[in-house]
């Protein structure tokens, strides 16, 4: 049986004109569907399996970012920067500070490392610093690229971004330079650096030369010991690749256990067609949000449920999932957030999402929650381990050994909604220091047109 659930806008794969598109569902699975009177039809999954689409809901009341770098004139998504049509503030703000990379993966989200443009100078990027500053207060900060540690004054850059106010500084790499030089990532602790988003894709070297070029399993290893040794938090990046690692991810799991409380958590990012990619894809290459929740608790044995997840507070609700944990003494994982029919109940602060929330606030909880959980946990070992049911005990093993367990789900030209855009709160600074939705940043068409990324 085929049901029409309801209407949007996309854009064509080939051409990037504005078209509209419908949400379809059949049997379990829903696809977005669109025509173009160019290139004809696309159909594309975008949501498998229990729970159902029509549940995963976490309605919010739209707010307009305070300050607005771009004026309207064609409409989404052709005037981003941001512009009054946006519903969302910013929540992260990803300083692209080289294209620059030491790998060349045959996946990447900014096609890194070819003909690469000269690096942005130090003055741009205090520019940037200010920008964002100026329109999103003072949000996270994500250090991206390209590979940033290529890049010998990253330390000054993040010490720049830390004495200007910023709090958070997340530095997004894939690991190699940390895992080489020892004293490193003590250089990068002693400039503000607060965390370290550490591409992993696998516990297995067969996974890293299928996604990236060379055995790296080892390296990621050493990366994460050099960061435990200066307390920095870790949280673990895998690009889920069917056929490649989707049978791994209770091993991802249970190795970022293993490395608690270095290892904050685990952010699974199911591939997404934009950038550099090998093939145009189909249905059979890609994995929905509820596919990954499912393979979660059947690959660890229960140990982490499907219901432990929640649609997200900041970010439109079929972008992603998180739930909270607490690594116990004894190994398993005390589960913090509980799925209901009308809630999403957090028992570590009590609260439950059953009104409809303002957007900003929403951004403002996801700033300081990803702050919290993702930092190196800067507490007294005193009682951490205390299995008593003392309420001090717990507070502190909760702060010591949280963890975190996410996916995020970004849009490439066949699956874009640009009403999910709209409430998109992941914005990268362009070079002009317009704050740019992440997924319409790095789209680009089949045969590699962009809107926004050069």
């Amino acid at each position: 049986m085929t049901l029409m659930l309801s209407q949007t806008q996309s854009l064509c794969p080939e051409c990037l004109k504005k078209i509209p598109a419908y949400y379809v569902k059949e049997g379990d699975a829903v696809f977005l569907v669109k025509h173009c009177d160019e290139h004809g039809k696309f159909q594309t999954v975008l949501w498998r399996g229990k729970p159902d689409f029509e549940t995963w809901i976490r309605p919010k009341i739209s707010t307009q970012p305070s300050v607005c770098y771009a004026e309207i004139s064609q409409g989404c998504p052709f005037d981003c920067g941001l512009c009054s049509e946006h519903r969302q503030h910013t929540c992260t703000a990803l300083l692209e500070i080289t294209m620059r990379c030491n790998l060349n993966c045959p996946f990447c989200f900014a096609s890194a490392g070819r003909a690469a443009t000269r690096d942005p100078d130090f003055r741009l990027i205090r520019i940037w610093y200010e920008r964002v500053k100026d329109a999103a207060g003072f949000c996270n900060i994500q250090l991206s690229g390209g590979e940033p540690t290529v890049r010998d004054d990253l330390p000054m850059i993040i010490e720049t971004g830390r004495t200007m106010g910023f709090p958070f500084i997340q530095l997004n790499t894939n690991g190699i330079r940390i895992a080489a030089e020892k004293d490193y990532a003590r250089r990068l602790k002693e400039a503000g650096l607060s965390s370290v988003f550490l591409q992993f894709d696998g516990t297995t070297d067969d996974i890293y030369i299928s996604l990236r070029g060379k055995p790296l399993f080892e390296v990621k290893q050493a990366a994460i010991e050099h960061c435990a040794e200066n307390n920095i938090g870790v949280v673990l990046v895998p690009t889920l690749m069917p056929k490649v690692n989707l049978q791994n991810i209770g091993d991802i799991i249970r190795f970022g256990l293993k490395f608690a409380p270095t290892v904050r958590g685990i952010h699974f990012q199911p591939v997404s067609y934009f950038g550099r990619y090998p093939n145009p894809p189909s249905d059979e290459d890609r994995i929905t949000l509820p596919e990954i929740m499912t393979a979660i608790e059947q690959q660890t044995d229960g140990m982490v449920r499907a219901e432990n997840f929640c649609p997200p507070g900041c970010e439109n609700a079929r972008c992603s999932f998180h739930g909270n944990f607490i690594l116990m003494p004894d190994g398993s994982l005390k589960a913090l957030t509980q799925l209901t029919q009308t809630a999403c109940q957090c028992n570590e602060s009590s609260r439950i999402s059953q009104n409809i929330e303002k957007a900003e606030e929403g951004a403002i909880q996801a700033i300081s929650t990803v702050a919290r959980q993702w930092a190196f946990p800067m507490i007294s070992e005193k009682r951490c381990c205390d299995t008593s049911d003392d309420l001090d005990a717990f507070l502190t093993r909760a702060k010591q050994y949280g963890f975190a367990v996410s996916a995020m789900a970004f849009q490439d030209a066949w699956t874009l909604d640009i009403e999910r855009l709209k409430d998109c709160c992941i914005h990268v600074v362009s070079p002009e220091g317009k704050l740019i939705p992440f997924c319409i940043c790095n789209l680009s068409s089949a045969g590699g047109k962009t809107l926004y990324r050069l």
